[in-house]
């Protein structure tokens, strides 16, 4: 199997799913980006649903990386809270369509996307843990960790399972309203877990 010719599918296929989702994307739109045939891109990739697999594989890969590498850092302990926040939330801007994706898997086959992120190893439990430790240090108030997290993930993941509400809603169907929002959604974020988590 040719890296490159694959390398370029993959590439094109981010695109096509950034801009579309799963749903609607189109096997034709990707090998038009790719600049190759239909009967090339199924050669190489057989399913639109696999070549899909594979981008958020790479993706969610990429993401749970860079979050055990933050969280093994000799930092503080907010700085870490900004840093996943910072992240999750570039990760989700840079590929829109992954909240809807693992919701519909979740419901779809949720024995596979549940062993998927154990093979990952998400570094969830260490997060835990610190955060912990920083209550016991005194640093932050005594929070159940589990809320915390799903605190955070929630907090950022909804205005994009939401969008076509918020978007209709809230923004009067303004894309680019929509888009300056979700660039104030990380500050935003970011202050209110850490003002809940200051002892006053």
């Amino acid at each position: 199997m040719s890296i490159s010719t694959e390398g370029l599918i993959l590439e094109a296929a981010r695109k096509v799913f950034a801009r579309k989702g799963l749903e609607a994307a189109r096997m034709q739109e990707i090998a038009d980006e790719a600049g190759i045939n239909k009967a090339l891109l199924h050669y190489y990739f057989r399913s639109k649903e696999k070549l899909f697999e594979l981008v958020f594989r790479e993706v969610l890969g990429k993401f749970i990386g860079g979050m055990k590498g933050l969280l093994n850092e000799d930092i503080p302990f907010f700085s870490k809270i900004e840093g996943f926040i910072d992240g999750y939330l570039d990760i989700l801007f840079q590929n829109p369509y992954l909240p809807g994706f693992i919701v519909m898997e979740i419901h779809r086959n949720p024995a596979e996307i549940v062993s998927f992120m154990e093979s990952r190893d998400i570094p969830i439990k260490l997060f835990e843990s610190q955060i912990t430790e920083e209550a016991a240090r005194g640093n932050i108030r005594a929070v159940d960790p589990r809320h915390l997290v799903v605190n955070m993930i929630g907090m950022c993941v909804f205005p994009f399972i939401a969008k076509p509400i918020l978007n209709a809603v809230l923004f009067g169907g303004s894309q680019e309203a929509y888009r300056r929002f979700l660039d104030e959604r990380k500050e935003t974020i970011k202050a209110t877990i850490i003002e809940s988590l200051k002892i006053k």
